[in-house]
């Protein structure tokens, strides 16, 4: 029978895993941004609680704030798409970057920002699961800033085979993993770094009190997602209603104006016809008058003209 395990996509189990294993956040962030190990300082977590209330509170982020060396970072894990993520995440850095500007403080005082989204779905249409985002001068292949740089990692276009060699792919390999034969097979590769990810995950999953919480955030995530479907749904559905409503109230309205220019149109077309006939009548009793006073036609012999 196979064991339960949970998968490091619940950012709750994401945040706890590493909260617990700071040490495995260097091997991690240096795979991941391509970065010597030995280059890494310190790495500084800077928002390891986790209150057991925000676990089942909706739209809460369970991300994970670092400070490595003299730069700031954010790792966040993403399950859902989201039509406006783009422009969350570029929300997300800038208050990243700003963060630790004081009043008065010089702008120069300014750390670089680096945000790590990782991503349960396809956002780009690339074949490479990772895209780095920077600022560049348009027209020119010059970075404005250095201190800027936005990452996707798309954990669906992640190779399933196990490539021992590449420590990117291990790792993301190892957030991705949701069973134990998937995790079998990273401890498998006889990385000690991965081979203590995979136990440490089987520990917290073997905590009943762990598994529980971790059962109700990922309820927790697809309760909001179910949330932002359903209520994206209705907005659509009122949308449609308003617009027929709007439609109908618009077409009440041409019809109006349409039915107003109409009967102008058609007034004015039958006044022309009555002043016309009422022209002629008047012609036809002047000739008539004339007729009878100056050449003394009978009434008899004017209504036979007037009938032919």
């Amino acid at each position: 029978m196979a064991r339960r395990v949970l998968s490091p996509t619940i950012d709750m189990v994401f945040k706890k895993f590493f909260t617990d294993n700071s040490d495995m956040l260097y091997p991690f962030i240096s795979s991941l941004l391509d970065i010597p190990r030995e280059s890494i300082r310190q790495i500084e977590i800077l928002n390891p609680e986790m209150p057991p209330e925000n676990i089942t509170t909706k739209f809460c982020r369970l991300d994970l704030r670092l400070q490595v060396d003299d730069q700031l970072m954010n790792i966040e894990i993403q399950v859902k798409k989201e039509n406006d993520y783009s422009e969350r995440s570029m929300f997300y850095w800038a208050k990243l970057f700003t963060s630790e500007l004081k009043s008065g403080d010089e702008y120069k005082r300014l750390k670089k920002a680096i945000t790590i989204n990782i991503l349960n779905f396809k956002m780009f249409d690339s074949e490479g699961y990772h895209t780095e985002v920077v600022p560049m001068i348009k027209g020119t292949d010059r970075v404005f800033s250095d201190k800027m740089s936005i990452n996707f990692f798309e954990l669906p276009k992640i190779a399933h085979e196990i490539n021992k060699d590449n420590l990117r792919d291990l790792w993301l390999q190892f957030i991705r993993a949701d069973s134990e034969e998937e995790f079998e097979m990273l401890k498998n590769t006889n990385n000690p770094d991965i081979e203590k990810a995979v136990n440490s995950i089987y520990d917290m999953s073997d905590d009943e009190r762990i598994y529980e919480a971790a059962r109700m955030r990922e309820k927790t995530l697809h309760d909001e997602a179910s949330a932002i479907s359903n209520a994206k749904a209705e907005g659509r559905a009122e949308g449609r209603a308003e617009g027929r409503a709007e439609g109908r109230a618009e077409g009440r309205a041409e019809g109006r104006a349409e039915g107003r220019a109409e009967g102008r149109a058609e007034g004015r077309a039958e006044g022309r016809v009555e002043g016309i006939a009422e022209g002629i009548a008047k012609e036809h009793a002047a000739m008539l008058k004339k007729l009878r006073d100056q050449f003394g036609f009978t009434d008899e012999q004017l209504a036979i003209l007037s009938s032919t």
